[in-house]
């Protein structure tokens, strides 16, 4: 199997920053694993790395997609798997580095095999949250697929909606599949790092991101991502970005928006840490203020060349 070095953890954990040192020492190049950054335009709320930031390092899948277009982990994996080609076809070393724990699955080990999409159903429950309201269909998956519905948040049309499908087309709900689903075999010999830290320190900096991006003009940022795509945009219902909607739709306050944010970021840092711990083959679990540089990059080179 092909070698391949992955960088996960957290948001604000610090793996873009830890990505770009070990690239820097390792004639690397970067290949994002962020269900966000990968869109273009979502680029304050994401925390996308600058082109001053990157400097030479060339950085993939991130600006690759439109906004109204769809990105699922399956897809994901089939372009990362180009990706990580390219770069290691060019003798340089290939960091995969970002926080979305199932799209970093599917490249690693694969996902469960699910029926493929039934459109006449798609375009029905499609049709039934726009007339019904998004939170209607997903009252009706706590009904059926509690695991799911308890994952999948409420305003989430398109997970609601495939939650729906998985269970009209098998009987079976999706979180019990997932639930029995074992690991994939391995796809490639992967040094996964991981960044650890306390919710404490992991708060503190989330907190610190939160007002630079505001800084930044991340409201105005939404805004007119919003104003272009309406909710066609399927990541304007990630963390964050959701909350500023409301603020703009239906004036939430911008105080309380504040305090959403605040809220629902450290409730999705929370989760990743969950879904990382649970992650198997796991070889340095740290903070990353922790790690050395340089031992680190030797250790990635001896990875690499084995």
């Amino acid at each position: 199997m092909r070698p391949l070095v992955v960088i996960a953890g957290p948001t604000a954990s610090g793996k873009t920053h830890l990505a770009l040192e070990l690239a820097r020492r390792v004639n690397g190049e970067l290949v994002g694993a962020d269900s966000v950054q990968i869109y273009r335009g979502f680029d304050i709320g994401s925390a996308k790395p600058t082109n001053a930031e990157l400097g030479t390092i060339n950085h993939h899948l991130i600006d690759t997609h439109e906004p109204d277009e769809r990105v699922d982990a399956m897809h994901y994996a089939e372009l990362a798997d180009a990706a990580i080609e390219n770069v290691q076809r060019r003798k340089k070393t290939p960091l995969v580095v970002g926080g979305t724990g199932l799209w970093l699955r599917a490249l690693t080990r694969g996902l469960l095999d699910l029926p493929a999409v039934d459109t006449a159903l798609r375009a029905e429950l499609e049709c039934e949250a726009r007339t019904q309201g998004v939170e209607t269909l997903h009252r009706r998956l706590a009904a059926v697929d509690p695991i799911s519905a308890n994952r999948i948040h409420k305003n989430d049309i398109v997970r609601v909606v495939r939650a729906l499908e998985v269970f009209a087309q098998t009987g079976t709900p999706l979180g019990a599949l997932h639930t029995q689903h074992k690991l994939g075999a391995l796809r490639y010999r992967t040094l996964f790092i991981v960044l650890e830290s306390s919710m404490e320190k992991l708060t503190e900096r989330i907190e610190h991101r939160i007002q630079k991006m505001i800084a930044s003009g991340w409201f105005e940022e939404t805004r007119a991502l919003h104003a272009r795509y309406g909710d066609t945009a399927r990541a304007l219902n990630s963390v964050g970005y959701r909350e500023i909607v409301a603020h703009l739709k239906h004036g939430v306050s911008k105080e309380e928006t504040l305090r959403l944010i605040r809220k629902s970021t450290r409730l999705y840092a929370r989760r990743q840490r969950n879904w990382f711990r649970g992650e198997p083959d796991v070889h340095i679990r740290a903070d990353a203020n922790a790690l050395e540089y340089d031992p680190l990059a030797q250790r990635i080179r001896y990875h690499v060349q084995a």
